[in-house]
């Protein structure tokens, strides 16, 4: 009687254990192949992507002048432009800019979106001097506990991981520090790269630059929830109560 109670228990906590952390998600398998950490020459600075809003200023005269945009003056410094102004990166990583019309800055660099601006208004100025700032990129933050996900607006152009994990106040109490994911949107896929921050050397693979729209996920570590506590206690209360009766008639029967 006692093996069966055993085997019964036991077997209700184990059947349990599927059930006991359902706040965990975006799981891999043993055998997943994460992605490979691209080189240190791509992982150091922000490329803009698709819904990205860019607002830029452009000025005559390497930056002597501001230009209009909308009004050209008798002088023919050029046009005003409004700061307030975004424009769309679009699905297929074009944009839609004045003058120019339709040109492809997705996957470019801030750096480089400047220096092509440049050369392309260089038709219509002299010597143009271009500033871009990209306006909503964001990236997605679960911590390693439930209810602390947080969305981090990236103010910095080059915000690495472990800034980002910084901004959302660090890794929980019970989050795995030596499983830190960064879910990037890649086209109609997904890249995922796994890294371990419980050890010095993972330092190395922080400091890559979160894109907009990336999900840094955060495991948290597999416990019995409180819930699942509370509907297991009738069951272990009357489990034990016929292990008492049990044990008290098999006594007196002596």
């Amino acid at each position: 009687m006692r093996k069966l109670f055993l085997l019964l228990g036991f077997s209700m906590i184990l059947t349990g254990c599927g059930w006991l952390n359902p706040n965990i998600m975006l799981q891999t398998d043993k055998d997943f192949k994460y992605t490979k950490f691209p080189d240190s020459t791509n992982v150091k600075e922000y490329r803009l992507s698709s819904n990205d809003f860019i607002e830029f200023g452009l000025y005559s005269n390497e930056g002597f002048k501001l230009v209009d945009l909308t009004s050209l003056n008798a002088a023919n410094v050029g046009y005003r432009f409004e700061n307030s102004m975004r424009y769309l990166i679009e699905t297929d990583g074009f944009c839609k800019l004045p003058i120019l019309g339709r040109i492809k800055l997705g996957g470019l660099t801030i750096k480089d979106v400047e220096t092509l601006l440049e050369e392309k208004y260089a038709a219509y100025y002299i010597k143009p001097y271009v500033l871009v700032k990209v306006l909503n990129k964001r990236v997605m933050v679960f911590p390693g506990s439930a209810g602390d996900a947080k969305v981090i607006p990236l103010e910095n152009n080059n915000t690495t991981l472990i800034e980002a994990i910084a901004l959302a106040g660090g890794i929980a109490d019970d989050g795995k520090a030596r499983q830190v994911k960064l879910i990037r949107e890649n086209k109609d896929a997904h890249d995922v790269y796994l890294i371990d921050l419980s050890k010095i050397e993972g330092i190395q693979q922080a400091s890559m630059v979160v894109q907009a729209n990336d999900i840094i996920y955060i495991e948290p570590r597999r416990k019995i929830s409180s819930k699942v506590v509370q509907e297991l206690a009738p069951i272990v209360s009357i489990l034990t109560s016929i292990f008492i009766i049990v044990t008290y008639t098999r006594a007196i029967s002596k």
